[in-house]
């Protein structure tokens, strides 16, 4: 049963990005029910109802707490092994170093680990390997320098589930390794004291969805309980974990991990944590963002997430984690000033990176696209700066609709790729068979992004590999990419009270998308171009109200074209409601999907 002001344009086929409108909800009783047993608005309701809340269930989805859905650390394979051992090392006063990946979640999880032990009285080392110099996980030159560094144990983060040969040296020389990851895993392990990850295939905590960050903060809890039984705090305080629930929310959404279950929780809790803005370094990174009001999971994504990452990318790999642990303010802003600056140079060489990319990947196409485009593109080229090239792989997975590999080869006949995926295929798990395959030099990730190196003359044959493995994944994707509508606003309708309303039901993301409505006979009043290729424009209703809109990156598909030509008469669009806080303002803006040319267009 469709509420009556959706039916008229669901299901539509002539949709300028060639899907059809569906109605999220299937059953608009459930939302009825709803409604009426928590007194909410019915949009909102629908909302839930249409992410599959049950009524008797909304209450707790409402509020997403940690003290119902924090599991016990325990449940988690090694944990209880890796907690004592680190206990330990605190209580004996024994140095530790902690080595992470270059991106945020690796960041945010060193800087997690940092806090903590600054909190209990104990200082670490981190380490933050240079993207372009040593690559992705632990080498072995880096474990040495610890080593010879009188560091006799060290705590990898968000990596080091497939390092064997690494984690062999390190045994090796005298090391002792404890992994704490979240990457899917093969069936053999490399040689750690203990290796935390639910993604291993013998952990049976159901946690897999968890990123590094928040597998960390688990992983601090079962340290904080080893310490106090161990009578630590007796004559020390005891630190307040909840006050890093700032860096697990920002590295839980910048690694595109589900929103659901507990990381759900723990971004909601942790952007409260972000609004009294603690972090010395989170504040000063607000600061060069100008963030303003109050953050949500966007704000994480689009403005802090990439200049975290920018040191990693273009710049020194280290300046994230220093930034998120640093307690001094003219430190703090003057690392957030020059993250603010690589990642504008970040953008600068992105840009020039996608259009090579998409060139040869047209090209491969045909020039009117007359092929189809293959189950996986691969785009590959000398040259390309290896710190853009996850970005672009998220750009040609937007605009192909595929899972999308970008590789950057050294010249010396080796290359380091990044790959990003659709809903309902898993790059991760297809990356590690090719590697199982002999067709990788290393490789593995997780369900939506995966990373690797490959030979040169190995790439024709791994794009053939991946082809026939995930063929059948993204055609059933494909049958499904219908576009999902939670209900119908008008242009009156669409404004910030609603907005405030639907937060609520948040936080959005993977796995939680965001509501998307329908405003139906909308006229183009104004609209040109801007940025790199966006289309700003101003819809007006059929009752004369206005509603600030954008398409972002649509000016040379049918979308951008149908906006820009006003000509076009009325149209429905379908899109997201965003917040508008700019210098102050409360407003709203839709950001248009998809758009549907009503019978009065101009043919």
């Amino acid at each position: 049963m469709l509420a009556p002001a959706l039916t008229h344009f669901l299901g539509v086929e002539r949709s300028l990005t060639g899907r059809a409108w569906v109605s999220r909800l299937v059953d608009d009783r459930l939302a009825m029910a709803i409604s009426q047993r928590e007194g909410l608005p019915e949009i909102v309701a629908r909302v839930l109802a249409g992410r599959g809340v049950a009524p008797e269930d909304c209450a707790a989805y409402l509020a997403p707490s940690l003290k119902n859905l924090l599991p016990d650390p325990s449940s988690l394979l090694d944990m209880d092994k890796a907690a004592r051992r680190i206990a330990d090392a605190i209580m004996k006063g024994e140095k530790v170093a902690v080595f992470g990946d270059y991106d945020v979640d690796g960041a945010t999880s060193s800087a997690l680990l940092k806090r903590f032990f600054k909190g209990v009285g104990h200082d670490i080392r981190i380490y933050i390997p240079d993207r372009i110099r040593e690559g992705y996980g632990p080498n072995a030159p880096a474990l040495m320098e610890l080593r010879d560094d009188g560091i006799k144990l060290v705590v990898t983060v968000d990596c080091g589930t497939m390092a064997h040969k690494v984690l062999g040296l390190a045994a090796d020389a005298g090391l002792e390794v404890i992994v704490i990851d979240h990457h899917q895993a093969e069936p053999s392990l490399p040689p750690a004291l203990a290796l935390v990850n639910p993604n291993r295939l013998d952990d049976t905590s159901g946690q897999g969805t968890l990123a590094a960050v928040g597998v960390a903060f688990l992983f601090v809890v079962a340290i904080n309980r080893a310490l106090r039984d161990g009578g630590w705090y007796t004559s020390h305080d005891e630190p307040d974990l909840l006050a890093l629930l700032d860096l697990v929310a920002l590295g839980t959404v910048c690694d595109v991990v589900p929103l659901v279950g507990l990381n759900r929780a723990y971004v909601a809790q942790g952007l409260r944590v972000l609004a009294r803005r603690g972090n010395i370094g989170l504040k000063a990174l607000a600061d060069v963002a100008r963030l303003e009001g109050t953050p949500g999971a966007y704000h994480l994504g689009f403005l802090l997430g990439p200049r975290v990452n920018a040191g990693g990318r273009v710049g020194r790999s280290d300046l994230g984690a220093r930034l998120l642990t640093t307690g001094d303010p003219e430190e703090a802003a003057a690392i957030a000033r020059e993250l603010d600056l690589l990642n504008k140079e970040r953008q600068s060489i992105e840009a020039q990176v996608l259009d090579e990319a998409l060139a040869q990947v047209d090209m491969a196409l045909g020039a009117s696209r007359r092929n189809a485009p293959p189950s996986v593109i691969v785009a590959a080229s000398k040259g390309w700066h290896p710190g853009v090239i996850g970005i672009v792989a998220a750009r040609l997975k937007e605009r192909y609709e595929r899972p999308s590999i970008v590789v950057a080869f050294d010249g010396k006949g080796e290359g380091k790729g990044s790959g990003r995926s659709i809903q309902g295929v898993d790059l991760g798990r297809a990356v590690t068979a090719a590697l199982e395959a002999g067709l990788l030099v290393n490789g593995g990730g997780h369900a939506m992004a995966a990373g690797l190196t490959v030979r040169e003359d190995k790439l024709p044959a791994l794009a053939d590999f991946l082809e026939a493995r995930i063929a059948s994944e993204v055609l059933a994707a494909s049958e499904s990419k219908d576009l999902r509508i939670d209900g119908a606003l008008s242009a009156r309708g669409a404004n910030r009270e609603l907005y405030d309303l639907l937060e609520q039901a948040g936080p959005y993301g993977a796995g939680n998308p965001e509501p998307r409505f329908a405003v139906p006979a909308m006229r183009v009043a104004h609209a040109d171009i801007v940025g790199q290729g966006h289309v700003r424009c101003a819809l007006t209703g059929e009752d004369g109200a206005r509603l600030k809109a954008i398409a972002f990156r649509a000016a040379d598909n049918p979308l951008g074209k149908a906006l820009l030509d006003r000509g076009t008469g009325t149209i429905h669009v379908a899109g997201r409601l965003k917040a508008d806080d700019w210098r102050g303002r409360r407003d709203v803006q839709f950001t248009i999907e998809d758009a549907v040319p009503t019978r009065d267009a101009t043919p």
